[in-house]
């Protein structure tokens, strides 16, 4: 391998980093700890609400990947008294208390085609959670993590948007979701500009519709094709595909990159 090529993919690893994910026990979350642990990361936190899905998930990872410490965290992102804590905890859990890349993707969705989920009947309990959760609480996680990272002039942190930030999907209605998600945009970019010189990387990842459990419940099946057919890629995303992304987000390659938004939607948006 030549020097320049050494040097490149250099910057990709994540050797000795810290990091903690929101929404981890599962799905797409989980597959980013995995990525952070194949990238060399030191410690990982396994953050969610669900804390037997997030013990369950650092037993199986770290048997997988023995060289990266899993840490799981019963937490609940729309209590700030919840998130700070978990945070908190997990750096001080670190040898050295620091805290490198964090990702916020835990997140609700009520979604469906009957007419109890159009906006007309679209309950103020549901708008609320979703609010509180989608969007609420990634700010809440971003203050919490920049505590840490604004001091050592140092921090990657990676917010999980979505196309439904651009974009209003069909045939399902879910008007809070696709609300929370273009807040979720805009708040990355105005954290990039205001930390970009405390020096915290704040980008996010806008995924289109993608194979996971929460495409393969029963009520959701008959969509998926329709989803297919509307996707210039023509299958769904699977969560591999967002590991490149995510990787050059969460490392040093991404070193100019300040409050962007990597949409990875098999060119769903280009319709």
């Amino acid at each position: 391998m030549d020097r320049v090529s050494s040097s490149l993919l250099q910057k990709l690893l994540l050797q000795g980093k810290t990091a903690i994910v929101t929404g981890a026990a599962r799905g797409i979350g989980k597959n980013f700890a995995k990525t952070l642990a194949q990238a060399g990361a030191a410690s990982v936190g396994i953050f969610d609400v669900d804390a037997t899905g997030a013990n369950a998930t650092c037993h199986q990872l770290q048997q997988e990947y023995p060289n990266t410490r899993f840490i799981p965290h019963a937490v609940d992102v729309a209590r700030r008294e919840s998130i700070h804590q978990a945070i908190d905890d997990f750096v001080d859990g670190q040898q050295d208390k620091r805290l490198d890349i964090a990702c916020n993707n835990a997140a609700i969705i009520y979604s469906g085609t009957d007419d109890q989920y159009a906006a007309e009947n679209a309950s103020l309990e549901q708008w609320e959670k979703t609010i509180q959760v989608n969007l609420t609480g990634v700010f809440l996680c971003c203050q919490a993590e920049a505590k840490w990272m604004i001091p050592r002039k140092y921090g990657k942190i990676i917010n999980i948007a979505s196309m439904s930030g651009h974009i209003v999907n069909h045939p399902q209605k879910h008007v809070a979701y696709h609300t929370t998600k273009a807040g979720v945009v805009h708040l990355t970019k105005t954290l990039g500009a205001e930390w970009a010189e405390k020096g915290i990387h704040v980008n996010c990842i806008s995924p289109g519709y993608m194979d996971t459990w929460q495409t393969s419940f029963e009520q959701v099946k008959p969509l998926r094709e329709y989803w297919i057919q509307c996707t210039p890629a023509k299958r769904l995303g699977q969560v591999q595909d967002l590991e490149g992304p995510f990787l050059l987000l969460a490392s040093d390659a991404s070193s100019f990159m300040y409050g962007a938004e990597i949409i990875v939607d098999g060119g769903y948006c280009l319709w």
